[in-house]
């Protein structure tokens, strides 16, 4: 039987990027003949300090306990038929570990789906910056074997560095992601933003149209607002709900309207569109900056809508407040075309593919 080596960063199920990229195709993997062993170097402890501000010395142990993992692999490389790195090997700015890889007998796969290449620290890990190199970037792509790219941003940026790259969308698992509304004792309308404590400055590009929105609908409308349990906005009435696995879904189907407001900068260009096929899959509609893979989502009025404009944001989201009718024919079309084109199903085989071409002649 082939095998893989799984490495990322953080835990299974913790992880966005690793959940909907690769995790969730790996019971599709072992169904078609592979095993796998999966490595990753922050603990569900050390994720607690890892993102808060501070916490200096215990950062430093975390860095250093990725190092020993990361030794650990390098002695077990031979073993496996396919090394698949998510992002990288090391959290700090060293490719010695994919160049290993690449002396070995494995072949290497590098997956990714933001501008990695780019500088981007989260607030908790400013005074580590100095440790970051993403300049890496390329020469991890320079040293694989194949690159799964997330988008064709993505995909053209790894094409200067290797041909040999395909792209794979960040997917939904339809089966799992299933709409259904609960009663509601009210007509109050919910307008959700899903993320984590890295991306909730993205949600900050909402905050002038939804004062408008809360001006015009007031008590009609509530804002809800996941990732960031800490996040508060007063004159919105926001208290941030935490992100629980267990309950994703669950919190998600409570939305109504569904936003994605991004800056239009190169490192939004590289994001994949995850929030809003999100909401897409549960029948939500959803209104999206229309940056990167997001115009390639969105088919503007059909299945959904792209804003840039606070006046723009207005407009679509009044318009779905006020004809429920619509919400359900976009909500519909939306999930149709994540079935279609963005989910788990649609791309497996063309996943199982990419893998099996490595190994067979």
């Amino acid at each position: 039987m082939p095998n893989i080596l799984f490495i990322a960063s953080h835990r299974p199920g913790r992880s966005p990027s690793q959940r909907f990229r690769f995790e969730q195709y790996l019971k599709w993997l072992t169904e078609n003949g592979y095993t796998y062993h999966f490595s990753y170097t922050i603990s569900e402890n050390d994720d607690k300090s890892f993102y808060q501000k501070g916490k200096l010395f215990k950062k430093i142990i975390i860095i250093l306990k990725t190092i020993l993992i990361r030794i650990k692999d390098w002695f077990s490389y031979n073993q496996y038929d396919i090394v698949f790195v998510q992002r990288e090997a090391l959290l700090i700015g060293s490719t010695f570990f994919e160049r290993k890889i690449k002396k070995s007998k494995a072949k290497l796969i590098f997956d990714f789906d933001d501008s990695i290449w780019l500088m981007n620290v989260s607030d908790g890990n400013k005074k580590f910056k100095w440790l970051k190199n993403p300049e890496k970037t390329s020469k991890i792509i320079e040293t694989s074997d194949l690159i799964f790219a997330g988008n064709q941003y993505l995909a053209d940026y790894s094409k200067t560095f290797n041909k040999n790259v395909i792209i794979i969308p960040t997917t939904i698992d339809t089966s799992v992601y299933v709409p259904f509304k609960a009663q509601k004792a009210d007509n109050i309308i919910t307008i959700g933003w899903s993320g984590s404590i890295t991306t909730i400055q993205h949600f900050e590009f909402a905050l002038d149209f939804l004062k408008e929105i809360k001006k015009k609908y007031g008590a009609k409308i509530n804002i809800t607002v996941v990732g960031d349990k800490n996040y508060v906005n007063d004159e919105l009435d926001i208290k941030g709900l935490p992100w629980v696995s267990e309950k994703e879904i669950e919190v998600l189907n409570t939305f109504d309207i569904g936003i994605m407001p991004l800056p239009d900068d190169l490192w939004a260009k590289g994001k994949c569109g995850l929030k809003g096929l999100q909401y897409m899959s549960l029948e939500i509609p959803t209104i999206m900056s229309p940056v990167g893979v997001n115009t390639e989502i969105i088919k503007h009025g059909e299945n959904g809508f792209l804003a840039t404009t606070i006046e723009e944001w207005v407009k679509y989201i009044s318009y779905l407040i006020d004809n429920p009718e619509e919400r359900i024919k976009i909500g519909k079309s939306a999930r149709k075309i994540v079935v279609e084109k963005y989910s788990m199903e649609a791309n497996k085989q063309k996943y199982l593919d990419a893998f099996n071409s490595l190994i067979k002649p």
